[in-house]
């Protein structure tokens, strides 16, 4: 239990921000799972569908801080070598 009125803040302010996070992150993953789908499908139209809107979501979570931008930007080469290697097959 917090002591002081600013410790008790911060607590509820970590509640919020853990629940935004946790639903950032959960959108992240199902567009990763969907994207590797399509991948394994060898679907390639879709597959770069799958890609643009993992980007947008990698891209806006790394701008509010969610995860760390290098992070976001590693995530998006390895699937972007995976997508590259879907196309030259």
């Amino acid at each position: 239990m917090a002591n002081t009125k600013s410790a008790a803040k911060r607590a509820r302010q970590t509640v919020t921000r853990t629940l935004r996070n946790r639903r950032v992150l959960t959108g992240i993953k199902s567009h990763t799972k969907s994207l590797r789908t399509q991948l394994a499908g060898k679907d390639s139209a879709a597959a770069k569908a799958a890609y643009q809107a993992l980007v947008s979501e990698l891209d806006r979570a790394a701008k509010r801080g969610v995860i760390h931008k290098n992070a976001a930007d590693r995530r998006k080469g390895t699937l972007a070598r995976a997508l590259v290697a879907l196309g030259s097959k």
